[in-house]
């Protein structure tokens, strides 16, 4: 099974580990910024650098758009989804939104240093006033039409779903 290393993988795993693993090039700027050294490594000896294709994209921001996290997701989340379901690989990571839409989109997914979601979860739309809740529903932007409540006009914030 072809293994695919978030950053949190990529900074925390043995060079040995990460040397079989698959990243996106974009990934390089985020290892950078936060440990030089690891990126100087990898620039000499690193994971197999790979970038998904198009449709795998659509793909991805398709999946996280259905779970609602499409919004607060970078565009390097959504390279790391596209590419594990276009090698149908597991993503390693920690971050839990990318987690959550793994789970929605089927991809196996493992945690890298903490525990890991225990089940998937939505988004919803609540009303700071009178608690009114509406499904989020996302543009073609990704990003939430936030406005005003419509039974009350007071503002909404994005919450995640209640499990009843």
């Amino acid at each position: 099974m072809v293994d695919i290393a978030d950053t949190s993988a990529l900074l925390a795993w043995p060079a040995e580990r990460v040397s079989s693993a698959l990243a996106v090039p974009s990934q390089m700027a985020e290892v950078e910024k936060l440990s030089p050294e690891r990126a100087m490594l990898y620039q000499a000896q690193g994971p197999e650098w790979a970038t998904p294709s198009p449709q795998s994209l659509a793909e991805a921001k398709t999946a996280a758009a259905m779970t609602g996290d499409l919004p607060r997701l970078s565009p390097v989340d959504i390279e790391l989804l596209a590419l594990a379901l276009e090698k149908q690989a597991v993503l390693h990571t920690d971050d839990y939104r990318i987690q959550n839409v793994a789970t929605s989109a089927g991809i196996e997914w493992r945690s890298v240093t903490q525990s890991g979601i225990s089940k998937g979860w939505d988004w919803e739309l609540r009303c700071t006033g009178c608690r009114q809740r509406t499904p989020t529903v996302p543009d073609d932007s990704g990003s939430k039409n936030v406005s005003d409540c419509d039974v009350c006009g007071s503002p909404q914030e994005l919450k995640r779903k209640r499990r009843r």
